[in-house]
C-alpha cells in the first residue's frame, strides 16, 4: 500500500447508497424486494466487477468492501480471500454506519455499535484495514475540528486492533466555500497526525481539492501510509483531470469507477467498459 502502483476500487455502497448504485447499473427498485434481495443484487454486480479479467493487482492496489460483502463469497471463496489470493488486491472494510444529521456545517458518523467485534471479524477475514466516512458541508472551523476529532478517535481504536484506518472526512463538492473548508481540514488533520505515536500509520481519503497540490504535505507526513482521493460526485472524466493535477495522490473511486456499467451488457461489453474505466483512473493515479 505504501509504494505500489495503482488505485483503490471502492466497492462499499451501503444500505443507503445501494439503490442509487443499482439504478445506475440498470436495476430499479421494482426488480427486488427488501434489503436481502437488494444486497443479493448489489453483490452480483460487485462479483461481476471483481471476477472481470480487467480487475487485478496490476492496476488496482486495493478494494474497499461493505460488511455484507465480506461475509459473502466470490467465485467460491470468501470475498477478502478472493481479492488477495486470486487477484492480488488488498482488501479493506467499510466500518461506519452512515451519517448523523447535519450540525455545525458537518455530518458526523453515527455511533458504531459492536466495533471491536467487527474489527476482530475483519482481521480474521484477512482485511488490511478499514474505512470510515463523514461529511463536511460548510467551512465551519468548529465543525471541521469535530470531524477530525471523531475520525482520529475511531482510528485509534482501529490501530489498536492491528488494522490500518482509512480516514475519510469528505468535503462536499457543493460546499459554498470548498477551498476554505479544505484548508481548515488540512490544518485539523495535520494537528491530529502529529499526535499519533511513533510507528502508527493511517491513510487519508480526501476530496479532490480546489487548490492543486493542497494535500501534498499530508502525503509527505511520516504517519501517512497513502493519500487517496474520492470522486465525490464528479464525473469520471472530471475526477481524472483533477487527480492527474495532484501528484502523489491516487484514486479511490466508487461511482466514477462503475460509471457506464450496465446489467444488460454482455460480458465482453461489460469487461471492455470496465477495462476502459480502470485504464483511465490508473493513468490519472500514476501521473
Amino acid at each position: 500500500m505504501r509504494s505500489g502502483t495503482g488505485f483503490i476500487a471502492a466497492l462499499d455502497q451501503s444500505g443507503g447508497s445501494t439503490p442509487g448504485a443499482l439504478a445506475a447499473y440498470g436495476i430499479d427498485e421494482s426488480q427486488y424486494s427488501g434489503d436481502e434481495q437488494m444486497f443479493d443484487r448489489i453483490h452480483e454486480m460487485r462479483s461481476r466487477i471483481m471476477t472481470s479479467p480487467a480487475f487485478g493487482g496490476d492496476r488496482i492496489l486495493a478494494a474497499i468492501l461493505f460488511e455484507d460483502t465480506m461475509h459473502r463469497q466470490v467465485a467460491g471463496r470468501a470475498a477478502a480471500d478472493y481479492l488477495w489470493s486470486v487477484r492480488q488486491v488488498v482488501p479493506f472494510l467499510k466500518i461506519d454506519k452512515g451519517l448523523a444529521a447535519e450540525a455545525g456545517g458537518v455530518r458526523l458518523m453515527k455511533p458504531i455499535p459492536g466495533l471491536d467485534d467487527l474489527l476482530g471479524r475483519g482481521l480474521a477475514a484477512g482485511v488490511l484495514g478499514t474505512k470510515m466516512r463523514s461529511l463536511i458541508t460548510q467551512a465551519d472551523p468548529d465543525g471541521i475540528a469535530a470531524i477530525a476529532a471523531q475520525q482520529f478517535d475511531i482510528a485509534g481504536q482501529v490501530l489498536a486492533a492491528g488494522l490500518v484506518p482509512i480516514i475519510e472526512p469528505e468535503v462536499s463538492i457543493d460546499c459554498p466555500q470548498k477551498a476554505v473548508a479544505e484548508k481548515l481540514l488540512r490544518s485539523a488533520i495535520e494537528a491530529r497526525l502529529d499526535g499519533l505515536e511513533a510507528g502508527q500509520h493511517v491513510m487519508l481519503k480526501l476530496t479532490l481539492p480546489e487548490e492543486d497540490g493542497l494535500h501534498a504535505p499530508l502525503a509527505a507526513h511520516p504517519a501517512v501510509l497513502r493519500v487517496v482521493a474520492l470522486s465525490g460526485g464528479y464525473s469520471r472524466a472530471e475526477a481524472d483531470r483533477r487527480l492527474a493535477r495532484n501528484h502523489g495522490i491516487i484514486a479511490s473511486f466508487s461511482r466514477a469507477l462503475t460509471e457506464g456499467l450496465q446489467v444488460s451488457q454482455s460480458d465482453a461489453e461489460f469487461n471492455a467498459r470496465l477495462d476502459s474505466a480502470i485504464s483511465d483512473i490508473y493513468a490519472a493515479s500514476v501521473t
